[in-house]
């Protein structure tokens, strides 16, 4: 089983800035894909950035590209979710997520993943 706490959610202003942590315990191993997804209101929960731990590229959304970045920090065995000049469309429930075997063929994919946090909610307002 893995475990994920996420946290680092709270009400912003339209362009400002938030990080958003998931600390990960239990069955874990390097190269784990690890993601954050999001759901807004009356909206389908949606990938917006993942990586395999500490190998290669992360991925995001085309939605987020430019202004999200996604890292992890293996000593902590934290996922972080650093985002900026955020919109009102960014408001949702964000959730961390992992994939208990094996590497995600499409990371952005919530199907790919078998655990996942409680989620932390992201309101932006103008």
């Amino acid at each position: 089983q893995v475990r994920l706490v996420e946290s680092g959610g709270g009400s912003v202003q339209a362009g400002g800035s938030l990080r958003l942590a998931c600390e990960v315990s239990g069955f874990t191993f390097p190269g784990q894909s690890r993601g954050w997804f999001r759901q807004a209101p009356g909206k389908e929960r949606e990938g917006v950035a993942a990586l395999a731990t500490g190998r290669g590229s992360p991925d995001y959304a085309d939605s987020v590209k430019g202004r999200f970045t996604v890292t992890h920090d293996n000593a902590q065995n934290t996922l972080y979710l650093q985002m900026n000049s955020l919109k009102l469309e960014d408001t949702a429930m964000y959730y961390c997520a992992a994939r208990r075997a094996g590497s995600a063929i499409r990371r952005l994919d919530e199907r790919q993943y078998s655990d996942w946090g409680q989620g932390t909610q992201v309101t932006v307002s103008s």
